[in-house]
C-alpha cells in the first residue's frame, strides 16, 4: 500500500462527447495540493463554482453518478474518479467545460493512460487510509442489492451481477490486488440492454451514446419496425431484429465485461468516500444508488472514528521492547509510561501501555475509584513521541526530548486497572531546528480515550 499521498506530476486532459447531453466536452485534471482530494469545478459557469467530490453530494444516481450544489451539477465522473482513486492518487482538481465528464469509449482505460503520460508525484503528506476491522453490511431489500465490507490487508473487490436475460443472467468479477486494475478493470466498457435504450431517450438521457461508447446487449426479440426506429434515434446501422446477442464495434475484452465494469464503476463511487479503505468489498446486484448509499454510510462511519485506533496483535513482533526503551530515555519507574513501540514509520508511531492494578498512582488516585490521572496520559503520548523523534536521529541514546508547549488536550473517557493503553503519535510539520509537533491519540479497544497536541525540542545530553 502507498503510504504517502499522490498527486499528478502535470496535467492532462480528455475530450468527446457526453454520454447523455450529447454535447462535446473536455474535461481537465490538474494536480493539487495535499489534503485536498477531488474537486470538480464547472468552468463554462459564471463564477466558475467548485463541486467537492463526495458522497453527501451526490444528487442523482440515474444510469450514472451526479454531483450537485445548488442548480449546479456534473454527471458520469465516476469512470474518472475510479481511475484516481485505483491508480493512488489523493489530490486532484478537475475543471470541465459542461454538465458532465466525456464518456470516451465508456471505460477508464483513456484516463489510465493519461495519468501515466504525466505521471504521478509524491506528497509529504502521509496517506489517511480507513481500515476495516469489522464486518459492516448494506441492504436494499427492494432491489436484492447487497454491499459487504470485511477486514483485508488491502483494497480488493468481489462483484456478482445479475440480471434477467439469456446473455448475462449471471456473472463475476474480482480485483484481489489494485495493481491489476490498469489491465484487467480499466477497459471493461459500460453496458444497456436494448429494452431499456427508448426509456432511456425519453427520459433524456443517453443523447450522446452509441456503439463505440457502450456495450449495447439485445437478448429479447422485438419486431424489425420499432428495432429500426431505435436504431435511427441512436444514429446506429439496422441490424436484423432476428439476431439476438451482443452489438458494439469493437468485441468483449473478455466474457464478463459487463461484471468488470460493475465493478469500475463500485470503485468511481467508493472513490467518493474521501479516505482510500483497507478491506474487502463483496457486492451483489450493485448499481450506483446502492453504491452511494453505502459510501454515506462509510462516511458517516469515518466521522464516528475521526482518528481509527491502530490493530493490536499481540502475536507480532515488538519493533522495541521495555529494555531497549530504557536505553534510549531517562525515564525509569514508576515515570517510565510507555511499555513497547509496536510501529514505527516517516511520521508517525506506535506504542502500548499495560495499565496494571499495582500502579502506583492508584494509591491515592482515587482509593475508592482508581483511575489513571489524565496528566500522566499526556506524558505517555509524549514519551512515544520522544521515541519517534529519536528514531530519526543517529546516536538517540545522546539525545532527549523536552516539552515546550502543550495544546488541544481532551480526555474521552477514564482510563482504569486492566485497560491497554494504545498510543498513535504522528509529526504534524516535519522536524525543523530541533522542534517537533505532534499530535498524539491514546485508544482502549476502539475507543479514543484522549488527544493532545504538544511540540517538543531536541536537546543534547550533558
Amino acid at each position: 500500500m502507498i503510504n504517502k499521498q499522490h498527486t499528478l506530476a502535470g496535467s492532462f486532459s480528455l475530450s468527446g462527447k457526453g454520454l447523455h447531453t450529447g454535447l462535446n466536452l473536455t474535461v481537465t485534471f490538474n494536480p493539487a495540493p495535499e489534503g485536498y482530494g477531488y474537486k470538480i469545478q464547472r468552468i463554462d459557469l459564471p463564477d466558475k463554482p467548485v463541486l467537492e467530490a463526495t458522497a453527501e453530494n451526490v444528487v442523482d444516481t440515474t444510469r450514472g453518478t451526479v454531483l450537485g450544489k445548488g442548480d449546479v451539477r456534473c454527471s458520469t465522473i465516476e469512470h474518472g474518479m475510479a481511475a484516481l482513486y485505483a491508480m493512488g492518487i489523493d489530490n486532484v482538481h478537475i475543471e470541465v467545460d459542461g454538465p458532465e465528464f466525456p464518456i470516451l469509449d465508456g471505460s477508464a482505460e483513456l484516463y489510465v493512460r493519461k495519468i501515466h503520460e504525466v505521471g504521478i508525484k509524491e506528497q509529504d503528506f502521509a496517506k489517511d487510509f480507513y481500515v476495516i476491522n469489522h464486518k459492516m453490511e448494506f441492504k436494499d431489500e427492494k432491489t436484492g442489492s447487497c454491499i459487504t465490507l470485511l477486514p483485508d490487508d488491502q483494497f480488493s473487490i468481489t462483484v456478482m451481477i445479475d440480471f434477467d436475460s439469456h446473455f448475462i443472467s449471471s456473472q463475476f468479477a474480482t480485483l484481489d490486488d489494485g495493481a491489476f486494475f490498469e489491465k484487467e478493470i480499466a477497459p471493461a466498457r459500460t453496458f444497456v440492454f436494448v429494452r431499456e435504450i427508448e426509456p432511456l431517450l425519453t427520459a433524456g438521457l443517453i443523447k450522446g451514446g452509441d456503439l463505440d461508447n457502450a456495450i449495447v446487449i439485445y437478448e429479447r426479440q422485438i419486431n424489425q419496425e420499432n428495432l429500426d426506429k431505435l436504431c435511427k434515434l441512436t444514429g446506429t446501422e439496422h441490424h436484423d431484429a432476428t439476431e439476438l446477442g451482443y452489438i458494439q464495434h469493437k468485441p468483449l475484452v473478455w466474457k464478463n465485461e459487463p461484471a468488470r465494469h460493475k465493478l469500475l464503476d463500485i470503485i468511481g463511487d467508493m472513490a467518493l468516500i474521501g479516505k482510500p479503505l483497507k478491506g474487502r468489498i463483496i457486492a451483489t446486484r450493485p448499481g450506483h444508488t446502492i453504491n452511494n448509499k453505502f459510501a454515506r454510510m462509510m462516511r458517516k462511519e469515518i466521522r464516528k472514528h475521526e482518528v481509527q485506533a491502530p490493530i493490536y496483535d499481540p502475536n507480532k513482533p515488538v519493533l522495541i521492547d521495555n529494555v531497549r526503551i530504557r536505553e534510549l530515555m531517562p525515564h525509569r519507574y514508576p515515570m517510565q509510561l510507555v511499555d513497547k513501540i509496536l510501529e514505527i514509520k516517516d511520521n508517525y508511531i506506535i506504542g502500548l501501555k499495560n495499565v496494571t492494578t499495582d500502579e502506583p498512582f492508584f494509591v491515592g488516585h482515587f482509593p475508592t475509584e482508581p483511575v489513571m490521572p489524565g496528566v500522566l496520559q499526556v506524558e505517555a503520548l509524549a514519551q512515544a513521541g520522544g521515541l519517534l523523534v529519536l528514531s530519526t536521529i543517529d546516536d538517540p541514546e545522546c539525545w532527549s526530548t523536552y516539552f515546550l508547549k502543550i495544546d488541544d488536550v481532551k480526555f474521552r473517557q477514564k482510563v482504569v486497572p486492566g485497560d491497554t493503553l494504545i498510543f498513535r503519535v504522528a509529526l504534524m510539520t516535519p522536524i525543523r531546528h530541533g522542534i517537533a509537533t505532534m499530535k498524539g491519540h491514546a485508544f482502549v479497544g476502539e475507543n479514543c480515550v484522549m488527544e493532545a497536541s504538544f511540540t517538543a525540542q531536541i536537546t543534547k545530553n550533558k
